[in-house]
């Protein structure tokens, strides 16, 4: 994995973020979550709306004793593998929105899974599975500590980064 963009562009890139659908809302919910320790069928709608419309409506088929259990189990284990992997039991839930649940929600620092973050750090050809996806968190990780951001704003410069400048 080599990261495209230079380490002190990494806030221009980030500022100039443009996603068609805001995630503020979710954001300001962390708190509540944190504190309660699972997702609501209704969060968990909106995160999919957010990360993964077309699938979103897939989701609606949990019931909300399974969607508080499921995440629940994720967001108390300490085995990394469980907490991504438990995610994807859910319906509508596969690895990229799993990591959308894990960037926003938990108390650890997790990027986000998407094409436009993966062109960012020169991967186009992978497939989700766990090695895949820890190899990426422990890598989007150093890069957050070695320039001393949060995983939002990395996350936010790697999505920009591709929109302008990943070809069609």
């Amino acid at each position: 994995m080599k990261m495209l963009i230079p380490s002190n562009e990494i806030e221009y890139w980030a500022n100039r973020y443009d996603y068609p659908i805001s995630e503020t809302n979710l954001i300001n919910q962390k708190p509540q979550i944190e504190k309660q320790g699972y997702l609501t069928k209704n969060i968990l709608e909106q995160l999919c709306k957010w990360k993964s419309p077309r699938s979103a409506g897939n989701m609606k088929r949990n019931s909300e004793e399974y969607i508080n259990e499921i995440t629940q189990i994720s967001f108390q284990t300490k085995n990394e593998r469980t907490t991504i992997e438990v995610l994807t039991l859910l319906d509508g839930v596969d690895w990229p929105t799993a990591s959308a649940i894990l960037h926003l929600f938990d108390k650890n620092k997790y990027p986000l899974l998407d094409f436009r973050a993966l062109w960012s750090i020169s991967i186009e050809n992978y497939k989700y599975n766990f090695k895949f996806w820890w190899d990426y968190v422990l890598f989007t990780r150093k890069i957050s500590e070695k320039n001393n951001i949060d995983m939002r704003t990395l996350d936010r410069a790697l999505w920009q980064y591709s929109k302008n400048n990943q070809p069609v």
